[in-house]
C-alpha cells in the first residue's frame, strides 16, 4: 500500500490489501525510528494501527490484529473477531477521531472520542445524526510505549452551560510554555456543523472552555468550509504567528445535504494569539 506516493507501508498476510490508511500522524521516536499512526478502513475493519520505519519512507505495520484502538463498527468490537484476533475490550473502543502525541518524558498521550448512548426520550438524542442515540465525548489515554494504553479518563463532555445538542468530535493539542491550547471539535448535532473551539489546560487533563463557541469562522454557503472545519493535530508557530492547516467541508456531517457537490479541501489560516 502507498500513502501519497511517498510513504510505503508493508503488511503481512493478516492485513488485507484493501485496507486504506487515513488520518495519518507521524512521530519521531527517541531511538531515531519513525512511527506512523493511522486509521485503517477495510471490509468489516475500522481500527487504529501503528507502523514503524528506519528511514521515514518504508514502514512496516506492527500488528494489524492487535491495534491501538477499535472503532465500534470493527468486527472485533462487534463480537465477530476472526479466530486469530482477540475481541476488543471496552477500554480500547473509540470513535475514529484520535490525536496522539509523545510527551517530553518519552511517554504518550492520546485524545480520542468515546460514544455514550442515550435513550430516545433524552433531549440529546438527535434522530437525523449519522449515529442517532450516541453522544460524542473526549477521553484522554496515556501509555509508556504508545502501543498499549494503560489509563483512560473522561476530560470533556457536555455540561449544563452547553446546548442540549452539543457534542465534541476531537481534541487537537498544542503544548506551549504557558500550558496546553486545545482545538476542540465543536459539533452542533442538530445543525450538523463542525467548528473549532479554543480550550485550555495546564496539564492536558483539566480543561477550561471560556468561549464555548467557534473561534475560526466558517465561510458563508456555498463556501468550501461552510458546513465544517476539522483541525490538524497541532498549530505551528513561525514568524510571530500561529499557523493552522485544516480540512474544510461543504456538506453536513450526516451527508444528507451539501452546497454543490460534496468535497473536502485543505485550507490555511493564521492567528496572532491563541490565548482567549
Amino acid at each position: 500500500m502507498t500513502y501519497r506516493g511517498h510513504v510505503r507501508l508493508r503488511h503481512g498476510a493478516s492485513m488485507g490489501s484493501s485496507w486504506k490508511p487515513v488520518q495519518v500522524t507521524h512521530i519521531l521516536l527517541p531511538t531515531g525510528r519513525h512511527r506512523l499512526y493511522f486509521w485503517a478502513h477495510g471490509p468489516e475493519v475500522l481500527r487504529y494501527l501503528a507502523a514503524e520505519s528506519d528511514d521515514g519512507r518504508r514502514y512496516r505495520v506492527l500488528d494489524p490484529l492487535r491495534p491501538v484502538l477499535y472503532h465500534p463498527s470493527d468486527r472485533a468490537a462487534r463480537g465477530a473477531a476472526l479466530p486469530e484476533e482477540q475481541p476488543a475490550s471496552p477500554g480500547v473502543i473509540s470513535n475514529d477521531s484520535s490525536m496522539i502525541y509523545q510527551l517530553p518524558d518519552g511517554t504518550f498521550e492520546m485524545y480520542a472520542v468515546t460514544l455514550v448512548a442515550v435513550p430516545k426520550e433524552d433531549p440529546a438524542y438527535i434522530a437525523h445524526d449519522n449515529a442517532p442515540g450516541l453522544v460524542r465525548v473526549v477521553d484522554r489515554y496515556t501509555s509508556g510505549d504508545g502501543l498499549h494504553f494503560e489509563t483512560r479518563q473522561r476530560i470533556i463532555e457536555r455540561d449544563a452551560a452547553d446546548p442540549v445538542d452539543q457534542q465534541f468530535y476531537h481534541l487537537s493539542v498544542t503544548r506551549t510554555a504557558k500550558g496546553c491550547v486545545g482545538m476542540l471539535g465543536h459539533y452542533r448535532c442538530e445543525a450538523q456543523t463542525m467548528d473549532l473551539e479554543w480550550c485550555f489546560s495546564p496539564d492536558g487533563v483539566k480543561w477550561q472552555r471560556p468561549l464555548r463557541r467557534a473561534w475560526l469562522p466558517r465561510s458563508a454557503p456555498p463556501g468550501p468550509d461552510c458546513y465544517g472545519i476539522y483541525a490538524s493535530n497541532q498549530l505551528v508557530y513561525q514568524d510571530g504567528k500561529w499557523h493552522l492547516f485544516y480540512t474544510g467541508v461543504n456538506s453536513s456531517h450526516n451527508g444528507k445535504h451539501s452546497y454543490g457537490k460534496p468535497r473536502q479541501v485543505i485550507m490555511y489560516a493564521t492567528v496572532d494569539s491563541i490565548w482567549a
